[in-house]
């Protein structure tokens, strides 16, 4: 029963970040999939907390399913001992119930090194 409800939690969080994407102007319907994979090249103008209200909050504001809290050292500390590189792996192919980047489809591996660095600096 815990795990329909995480998953229905997931489904609503995951629309309504893609609704934020769009609504955003990062991604359009229209926007054909070659465009989004050429936007992930080419991240001029990448603002860190922008992207982490944009991608991140839902999840790392809340703990949902399981997703460290940002501002919470305690959630934090045993992956930062991992280290960075295992943090970025983890971003970039997804890990549990978070989806390969967060569902940051424009971000670069840079990106996502930013966005990672960004909350566990907020979270010490």
């Amino acid at each position: 029963m815990k795990l329909i409800k995480v998953l229905k939690s997931l489904a609503v969080q995951v629309s309504a970040m893609s609704l934020l994407a769009v609504m955003s102007g990062s991604v359009s319907a229209d926007t054909p999939t070659l465009g989004v994979m050429q936007l992930a090249q080419n991240s001029d103008g990448f603002e860190v907390e922008r992207v982490y209200m944009q991608s991140c909050w839902a999840c790392h504001n809340s703990g949902a399913a399981g997703a460290p809290k940002v501002g919470t050292a305690a959630d934090w500390a045993p992956r930062i001992e991992k280290g960075m590189d295992t943090l970025l792996a983890n971003a970039i192919n997804g890990i549990n119930a978070m989806p390969a980047k967060g569902l940051c489809f424009t971000c670069t591996d840079d990106d996502l090194k930013d966005l990672i660095q960004y909350m566990v600096d907020s979270s010490k």
